[in-house]
């Protein structure tokens, strides 16, 4: 399968804002909920934990880790796509943590933070959307602070056989009518299945991280492997 074009990405997710978050919960069974979860015993020690949440999107991620871990002391998510931001912003008016996070539209290729500057750097189901992995690798390890600790989450392909056949048919034959049926852009969770497919993953990724200068990369295939988490240390 030949690897789509990320160009232009931002502006497909803002057509699909309104729905996103429905689609996400009906394709996954809810499962992307507790796929995100998952991240919160992978946070590194420490009290203020200070964390960026890159390819925010809605805020899903940075919301499950504000309310899961109480050790966090400041949130940033930033994003490309706008109307997503918008979403995010919208969700935690009235949360009892909103003054410590914050959204910012910004490029994870030109992260606008000085050197240092976190804890923690979150990234789900976004680094695969990138139009430079290596240049995105390298941001989150210039503003992670020493001892920092990069978690990604990601979609994957599982390594059973059987599994691998049966969620490649859900991801190129169901998944997009689903995805298409409720956000009416069939064509936008087509590309998902294809950025999923061509996607380095599970000890190729952990060799991308490696060669960006993060150490102890490992992954952490959860459901079969239809979904992998990486974590990485500075």
């Amino acid at each position: 399968m030949q690897e789509p074009s990320r160009v232009g990405i931002s502006k497909m997710f803002d057509n699909i804002a309104s729905t996103y978050d429905r689609v996400n919960r009906v394709m996954t069974f809810c499962l992307d909920q507790y796929w995100r979860k998952k991240m919160i015993p992978l946070l590194p020690p420490g009290e203020a934990l200070t964390v960026l949440d890159c390819a925010t999107g809605t805020g899903d991620q940075l919301i499950c880790l504000m309310e899961g871990c109480s050790r966090i002391r400041q949130g940033i998510g930033i994003d490309l796509a706008e109307e997503m931001v918008a979403i995010g912003r919208k969700k935690i008016q009235d949360k009892p943590y909103a003054k410590a996070v914050s959204f910012q539209i910004a490029s994870a290729l030109e992260l606008p933070f000085p050197d240092q500057s976190f804890d923690v750097v979150t990234i789900s189901f976004g680094i695969r959307n990138v139009t430079d992995v290596k240049q995105a690798l390298a941001e989150f390890h210039r503003v992670l602070k020493p001892s920092g600790r990069l978690i990604i989450l990601e979609g994957t392909v599982p390594q059973n056989r059987a599994l691998r056949s049966l969620h490649l048919f859900y991801l190129r034959h169901v998944l997009p009518r689903i995805g298409g049926w409720i956000s009416k852009d069939k064509d936008a969770y087509r590309y998902l299945n294809q950025t999923i497919e061509t996607f380095p993953a599970g000890e190729a990724f952990c060799n991308l991280l490696t060669g960006a200068g993060f150490h102890s990369a490992k992954a952490h295939p959860l459901t079969g492997g239809a979904v992998t988490l990486y974590s990485a240390e500075v």
